[in-house]
């Protein structure tokens, strides 16, 4: 505690949003939550904060849980100078917060007089607070040690990105050319070159090629070109896998070492179990996290021909058996999904969309182990590098049984909604996890290098390629991206993740991976898209959101970015709105304005396959927006009821669209709509 009461903080009351704050004494404060995004900015510091005064400590008491602490260093106040904070448990006695900047504040050199921090207090209104005593204080002992930790994984994580830097750029004179994967065999066919004793090694998912000192099931290479078969089984002890998970690579041995003498390669030709026909879209028109409810009928009234589902798939599954659960064996083990509840909406909502030949694309999502329906899964599932920031997790690939167990729900899944005859519904499309540029909230496994998040996304990835594959040979995965192009969003920006993955995939064996982005405006609150200032017609734009579509169109068509040089890739806006503000008329107009602007614009560039907007219903928990085409389902007034934005969205790609979007031109400010194509440079 400091020494003297004027080293405490002090909070800006005219700072407040969506909260009643008063002032109960001189360094305690009593607030309520009025909306889901609660937070104060503090005072001026008027003296600077003690380079080791790291840790932000109060003392609090709360009516309820709050979910999360997000703490912003400014000035500015941007996502990118904050770090999240795990729940506050409700109180009626004081207890203490202490809050880790260490890294943050050393990162941003952040404490200097007229700094101001901001506190966020979780997303949901109603809470009672009162908190007192704000200051920074040292590192207590604990707090040092794990420090120290975190800088010395950091270390190791820079040293592995920069070897996957150093792997995708080298070139080899041993290749191997094809992995070809049939029923019960996998077939590995290269050469190599060069003097000495070299083996074909294979590489799991859990392994990490560029730094391993072990290789792994050894299979000498006689002649300079071989073709090897192997048995598509194989065991680590007792647990039996599916080597189509498997890459494999050539090594060079040595007395002293053994070091890879090619890039590895993962399967280039999987044979289908069943034969499934492609699901083929008639109109670029989607809708974004179907689920069933009393408005399924607007997939024929508005002419819906794909949508995406939520997965979050340890919502149902279990690691041992009970009550109503479904076997599922795996390799040699055996894991549990529950029927009832999630996954029997699933079935309901697949199945609809299979009496329509809607495409269907999966939303692949793992939820924090807190959250799991099974402590025991999510033990396993839960990345170890996971911090309180993140909404959902990184699957762990980091051993033998957590890499089986998440192989386990990806078989589960494409068998269950890949037959012939649509038993359970029908997945087309697995969009992996959700914007990964984004992914300390979104796909969390902690601050990683880029190199390293990516080369872990890049596993999830061809593991669901490599499995769906096997029951559906059109299956296509997807990576997920936010609006930001160049501008990191929180780590990364979505064009150096996808570049990256083009490099990978092109020294990797390409496959036909597609891309599921997020063009947003720039403000998610403003709906008209055509006032962006950081989206440009460059392909540098810091951002891609409706108003320059032509960026990402123009990137997705380049033959260095196409599947083997020669084929687009898959581009769906997989999850885009505009909003209204409010349900007023003018609020309502411009919402339905910026969906006019945006679908004039996609229909016109081939490169963009489908929009699936988002929210089809506005949603209570979607951060105070109402991006839906439908009002909030509780609604006082009109419950659910169709916005002009959901009558614009029937109206496209019809007779009725330039009758029903022609009203938009003079809000939009043209006279014609092609005055918003534009060329890039």
């Amino acid at each position: 505690m400091p020494g003297t009461t004027s080293r405490y903080m002090k909070l800006n009351l005219s700072s407040a949003n969506q909260m009643n704050i008063t002032r109960t004494a001189s360094n305690e404060y009593r607030l309520t939550t009025t909306g889901e995004d609660p937070y104060i900015v503090s005072e001026k510091l008027m003296r600077s904060v003690h380079k080791d005064s790291v840790v932000l400590t109060f003392e609090y008491k709360s009516s309820a849980k709050i979910d999360f602490i997000q703490v912003f260093l400014g000035h500015p106040i941007t996502e990118a100078r904050s770090i999240f904070f795990g729940s506050l448990s409700p109180t009626t006695s004081w207890e203490t917060a202490s809050l880790n900047l260490y890294e943050i504040i050393n990162k941003l050199s952040w404490g200097k007089v007229g700094d101001v921090f901001r506190l966020d207090f979780g997303n949901r209104p109603g809470i009672n607070i009162e908190i007192k005593n704000i200051y920074f204080r040292t590192l207590n002992e604990e707090e040092r040690g794990i420090v120290i930790a975190v800088e010395e994984q950091t270390k190791k994580d820079e040293a592995v990105a920069q070897s996957l830097s150093k792997y995708i750029a080298q070139k080899f004179s041993s290749q191997i050319e094809e992995v070809k994967v049939e029923n019960d065999k996998i077939t590995i066919s290269g050469h190599h070159a060069g003097e000495g004793t070299f083996s074909l090694r294979e590489i799991l998912p859990n392994d990490t090629l560029t730094t391993t000192t072990h290789f792994r099931n050894r299979i000498p290479l006689e002649n300079k070109t071989f073709q090897v078969t192997v048995d598509r089984k194989g065991y680590i002890d007792d647990l039996q896998y599916d080597r189509i998970l498997s890459k494999w690579v050539i090594v060079k041995e040595t007395p002293s070492k053994n070091e890879i003498a090619s890039h590895a390669r993962y399967a280039d030709i999987i044979t289908p179990q069943r034969s499934m026909q492609p699901g083929i879209m008639k109109s670029k028109k989607g809708l974004g996290g179907f689920f069933m409810n009393q408005f399924q009928s607007d997939l024929d009234i508005l002419g819906i021909h794909s949508i995406t589902v939520n997965i979050p798939f340890t919502v149902f599954m279990y690691a041992s058996p009970g009550a109503n659960r479904i076997a599922h064996r795996y390799g040699n083990k055996t894991y549990y999904f529950a029927r009832d509840g999630y996954l029997n909406g699933l079935d309901q909502a697949l199945k609809a969309a299979a009496r329509r030949d809607i495409v269907v694309a999966a939303i692949i999502l793992v939820q924090k182990a807190s959250e799991c329906a099974d402590p025991e899964i999510g033990r396993l599932l839960q990345h170890p590098d996971f911090t309180s920031e993140g909404i959902y997790t990184m699957p762990n690939l980091t051993t033998d049984e957590s890499v089986h167990c998440y192989a386990a729900a990806l078989d589960f899944l494409a068998s269950r909604y890949n037959t012939p005859e649509n038993r359970h519904g029908r997945i087309h499309k697995w969009i992996m996890h959700n914007e990964v540029d984004a992914g300390l909230t979104w796909t969390n496994m902690g601050r990683k290098p880029m190199m390293v998040y990516l080369d872990t996304y890049i596993k999830s990835m061809r593991m669901c390629h490599n499995i769906s594959r096997a029951y559906d040979g059109h299956s296509e995965v997807m990576g997920s991206y936010t609006h930001s192009w160049t501008e990191p969003v929180e780590l990364y920006a979505s064009k150096e993740l996808l570049e990256n993955l083009v490099s990978f995939s092109q020294v990797e064996g390409d496959f036909p991976w597609g891309v599921a982005y997020h063009p947003y405006p720039q403000d998610l609150n403003e709906p008209k898209t055509w006032l962006d200032t950081k989206a440009t017609f460059s392909t540098a734009s810091q951002l891609v959101t409706f108003k320059n579509l032509e960026v990402i169109d123009h990137w997705i068509k380049q033959p260095g970015n196409q599947y083997l040089g020669a084929t687009k890739r898959t581009l769906w806006l997989s999850e885009n709105g505009t909003n209204s503000r409010t349900y007023g008329e003018q609020d309502l107009k411009e919402q339905a304005a910026g969906f006019a602007y945006a679908w004039k614009k996609l229909s016109k560039l081939d490169g963009i396959d489908g929009i699936q907007w988002h929210n089809w219903i506005d949603n209570r928990h979607e951060f105070g927006l109402k991006i839906g085409l439908r009002k909030f389902p509780d609604d006082e007034t009109d419950p659910g009821g169709a916005k002009p934005v959901w009558h614009a969205y029937k109206a496209g790609d019809t007779d009725e669209e330039d009758t029903v979007f022609d009203q938009y031109k003079t809000l939009i400010g043209i006279k014609d709509w092609s005055e918003i194509m534009k060329a890039i440079h």
